[in-house]
């Protein structure tokens, strides 16, 4: 797979799986899968809520973070490590 194409999907995990609790600056988030609980800080949580379970694409979830939490400084670059960071984890799937 090519991870620089933009029309490539990411999905959030299935709700099920996750279990998210907030606290302060950061999240807890239980991935039920593999039985692991992941601390995360922004932009983490703002990318799963965002992305839900239709998901979208790279340059359709920054659009969408930039009008939903006025991101000043938005970069695709960034966006692409968070992404392939929470895919690693498990919490967000590629299409």
């Amino acid at each position: 797979m090519n991870e620089s194409r933009g029309d490539i999907v990411y999905r959030m995990a299935r709700p099920e799986t996750l279990k998210i609790v907030h606290l302060d600056a950061f999240a807890a988030v239980f991935h039920r899968a593999s039985g692991i609980t992941h601390l995360v800080t922004s932009p983490a949580p703002e990318i799963l809520a965002t992305l839900g379970e239709a998901g979208m694409t790279r340059a359709g979830l920054l659009a969408r973070l930039s009008v939903d939490y006025a991101l000043g400084d938005a970069d695709e670059a960034a966006l692409l490590a968070r992404l392939e960071e929470l895919v690693a984890t498990g919490l967000v799937a590629v299409a």
